[in-house]
């Protein structure tokens, strides 16, 4: 309020001395003549002054005035404010430390029961300790008391026993002499010797064992009546097996030319040891018999033939014929196969004119070397179905690559190691989208037989050029595949056992052979083991004849000197 006043009263002070200036100034050039003049306007000019002093000093104060009322309204506003949270807060306060007390009560009681459970389980654990330690004494003092008593009645056991013994010897004798006195008045009776009286019973045993034997047979021709029908087919089934058996010996058998016949010798060993780890390590079944100069390799996989042939060269060109040396030997000649696989699939595509193949695909190629589809070699059909497609594609304007490609590898799903429930067909495709083949390919080796719909142009080619191959004259014989297959299902059965190492069918189906681990199956686990395999094969699978289901437990102790 001073300030404005202050404020009023300079603009008043300014204004004066500029009327006065003026006057002056007015005064000096019309001091004379218009001085009453220049009074009245320095007078007018000071009164002006003054009223607008006093204007501009209300409106200053009365902008004061409003801006405290503002303020004072707000303040009472903000203290309105900060009482409302003043009291919510609290309020907050209030509750939660009434909840937290609540808890702290809760709590203490909580404890409270806690404890006095916790006593009174110490106090029945206390009570069960004094009990048992009681019972432990009686039990002892009535232990004691029983064995006393026991060792009492085996001694009074023992001298009954004796006592018993000694009377049995006097009666056995006795009787002895009982049974000589009779057999002497016997003899004088019937005026036999007791080798003549032996003689007449055991004729008349001999007459009455033939009635029964006469009866017997009557009953067992009877019952062969009643069961000649099954035991015809038993005989029609047994023939079926053994005509089976021939047809798979044409195409399962290799031949393996020695120089010598003393070289069987070594290939058996001592007790047969050598062969047996031959045959446990490839799979196959060793025939050496009496034909001159050779020795037949027997087993439905071709691979494991050709393991097999080899490693015997091998052997017989090494001389050193032992288990260990048959074992390193095949390993290594496994080795080399897989890699002849993977030369084979190259030289093949490289022959077709392939490029870009996958190497996993190239490998498969090679595998189907040493696998046949219905007798018919599978490498040299897929070639064939290739090489047809090549000259259909050709002819009718498609694509001449993609053609032979799909007819390459339309079969592939045949030779998976997995070999899973899906046709091949559909295995074939989803390993060929896995290594990223075109589509169209891709589309033509999974409808070849038509599980999926054809949708590129070659997929009805690969189908015709399939069926033109399989369907010539002498190319496939079915019998064959349904062996390949049984064989291989029953190998799959056993290795579907814990404890089963490996399993080789062989004898061409008659028997299995399995392999179990001798640290994890036990001698009696191996006959439970070879019954189990038994009887799920009876349950899932048709076969002529009889199966015999082998167990093979070997333990073997292995170190190494260094």
């Amino acid at each position: 309020m001073s300030s404005i006043i202050l404020y009023c009263l300079l603009t008043a002070v300014v204004a004066l001395v500029a009327g006065i200036v003026v006057g002056r100034q007015l005064a000096g050039k019309a001091r004379l003549d218009h001085e009453g003049e220049a009074q009245a306007r320095a007078q007018q000019i000071l009164r002006d002054a003054e009223e607008k002093g006093n204007r501009l000093r209300d409106e200053k104060i009365k902008q004061a005035d409003e801006r405290l009322e503002q303020s004072k309204n707000k303040f009472k506003t903000l203290r309105n404010e900060f009482d409302q949270e003043s009291r919510r807060l609290k309020a907050e306060l209030e509750g939660e430390l009434t909840q937290r007390r609540q808890g702290v009560v809760e709590q203490e009681q909580s404890i409270k029961m806690l404890t006095e459970t916790t006593q009174r389980q110490l106090e029945q654990l206390q009570k069960k300790e004094s009990d048992l330690e009681r019972q432990r004494e009686k039990n002892q003092t009535d232990t004691q008391q029983l064995r006393d008593k026991l060792e009492s009645q085996a001694e009074k056991r023992r001298l009954d026993h004796e006592e018993t013994m000694a009377e049995l010897e006097e009666k056995q004798r006795d009787a002895d002499e009982q049974l000589h006195s009779v057999q002497r008045q016997l003899e004088t009776i019937a005026n036999l010797t007791a080798a003549e009286a032996r003689e007449q019973l055991v004729e008349s045993l001999k007459n009455e064992a033939q009635i029964q034997a006469s009866s017997y047979v009557k009953d067992t021709v009877a019952q062969a009546k009643l069961t000649a029908t099954k035991d015809a087919k038993k005989i029609v089934l047994e023939t079926i097996q053994r005509t089976a058996s021939e047809h798979a010996i044409e195409n399962c058998v290799s031949i393996f030319n020695i120089e010598s016949d003393d070289v069987k010798g070594k290939i058996i060993g001592r007790e047969g040891r050598n062969i047996r780890a031959l045959e446990a390590a490839t799979g196959v079944e060793i025939i050496v018999d009496d034909t001159p100069e050779a020795i037949i390799i027997s087993g439905f996989d071709p691979v494991r033939r050709e393991i097999a042939r080899l490693s015997l060269h091998l052997l017989v060109k090494d001389g050193r014929i032992h288990p260990a040396r048959v074992e390193e030997i095949v390993a290594k000649t496994r080795k080399n196969i897989e890699e002849e696989i993977v030369e084979i699939g190259e030289k093949t595509i490289i022959d077709l004119g392939i490029h870009g193949l996958h190497p996993e695909l190239i490998k498969m190629v090679g595998r189907m070397r040493f696998r046949s589809s219905y007798g018919q070699n599978l490498l040299q059909h897929s070639r064939e179905v290739a090489n047809l497609c090549a000259t259909m594609a050709a002819e009718m304007g498609l694509d001449v690559k993609k053609a032979k490609r799909a007819g390459l590898l339309h079969d592939i799903g045949k030779v998976s190691t997995e070999e899973p429930e899906l046709p091949h067909a559909i295995l074939g495709m989803e390993m060929a989208k896995k290594w990223k083949e075109h589509p169209d390919v891709v589309n033509a080796i999974g409808a070849h037989h038509d599980e999926i719909e054809m949708t590129a142009m070659i997929s009805p080619l690969v189908q015709a050029c399939d069926a033109i191959s399989g369907s010539r004259p002498g190319a496939r014989r079915e019998m064959m595949e349904s062996y390949i297959k049984r064989l291989k299902q029953l190998e799959e059965t056993a290795n579907g056992f814990k404890g089963v190492n490996q399993c080789f069918a062989i004898q061409a189906g008659r028997e299995l052979r399995v392999m179990v681990d001798a640290e994890n199956v036990t001698d009696e686990r191996a006959a439970e083991l070879s019954f189990e395999i038994s009887q799920k094969i009876e349950k899932e699978m048709q076969y002529p004849g009889q199966i015999k289901i082998t167990v093979i437990r070997e333990m073997r102790a292995v170190a190494y000197a260094k």
